[in-house]
C-alpha cells in the first residue's frame, strides 16, 4: 500500500517543479542579460557577489528570484536597495532577469 503522505508530497514537489519551470517559459534571457547590468553593481558581474550581506544569483531558481523582485516591487519585502531597484520593473523584466540568473550553472566544492 502506498502511503498517501507521500503521494501527497510527489504531487506538491511535482507542482512546485512544474510552475518554476513555468515561470521562465517564454522568457529572455538575453534581455535579462542586459537587464543585469545594472544588478552586477553589488551581485556581480557574473551574478557571484563580492559583498558579504548581498545574495549571490547566479543559479538561483527562476522562482526564487521572480518572487523576491515581486515581492520587492511590491512592498513585501524590504531592502533599501532592493526596493529602489526592482520598482519599476515590469513583469516580463522580472521574467527575464530570472532565466538569465537561473541560467547559469555553479560548481561547489566539499570542503575536505
Amino acid at each position: 500500500m502506498i502511503n498517501p503522505n507521500y503521494v501527497a508530497c510527489s504531487l506538491a514537489v511535482a507542482l512546485i517543479l512544474n510552475l518554476s519551470s513555468v515561470s521562465s517559459f517564454a522568457a529572455d534571457p538575453a534581455n535579462g542579460q542586459s537587464l543585469s547590468r545594472q544588478c552586477s553593481v553589488c551581485h556581480g558581474k557574473n551574478g557571484i557577489a563580492n559583498d558579504p550581506e548581498v545574495p549571490s544569483l547566479a543559479a538561483q531558481s527562476s522562482f526564487y528570484i521572480e518572487k523576491s523582485l515581486k515581492d520587492y516591487r511590491s512592498g513585501v519585502r524590504q531592502d533599501r536597495r532592493m526596493t529602489l531597484m526592482a520598482q519599476n520593473l515590469t513583469d516580463e523584466e522580472i521574467k527575464d532577469l530570472a532565466a538569465w540568473y537561473s541560467s547559469f550553472t555553479v560548481e561547489v566544492t566539499l570542503p575536505e
